[in-house]
């Protein structure tokens, strides 16, 4: 399966029937190289990543300044230590799932939730964890 084809299939997929779905998604590696995004994904700044890299490394470095991609801010919430990262911006936010190769990142957008988002980034970050990537 192609890399595009889980953030098609797996991440941009409908959410429980509801005919709602993630706003943006992508898998980046941890160099900051795309693996695959959605048409429309921000374009991010090397910087970024790094931040975002940085923070899953020394969890709470993001949380003074906030987290950043593709220039938009996002005020950082609990996550899990080194393995999760999840921001909000208004009524949307974004998730980040760090694999061993890579790291899972879906936005959203009212009316899917934190949840929905979380649920969806998380179990594909699962998944390729248990694959070994």
């Amino acid at each position: 399966m192609s890399w595009q084809t889980y953030v098609d299939d797996h991440l941009l997929c409908d959410i429980d029937g509801s005919g709602t779905n993630l706003s943006h998604a992508a898998i980046i590696g941890h160099d900051g190289s795309v693996w695959a995004q959605s048409p429309a994904f921000p374009q991010f700044k090397p910087e970024e990543i790094t931040g975002i890299m940085n923070d899953f490394a020394e969890p709470g470095t993001l949380a003074p300044t906030g987290l950043y991609l593709g220039g938009t801010k996002y005020m950082v919430i609990q996550g899990e230590a080194g393995a999760v990262i999840r921001g909000k911006k208004g009524s949307g936010g974004i998730t980040i799932k760090k694999t061993n190769l890579a790291m899972i990142i879906g936005i959203y957008e009212e009316p899917v939730t934190p949840g929905q988002c979380n649920m969806i980034v998380e179990r594909l970050g699962d998944y390729l964890i248990e694959q070994g990537l």
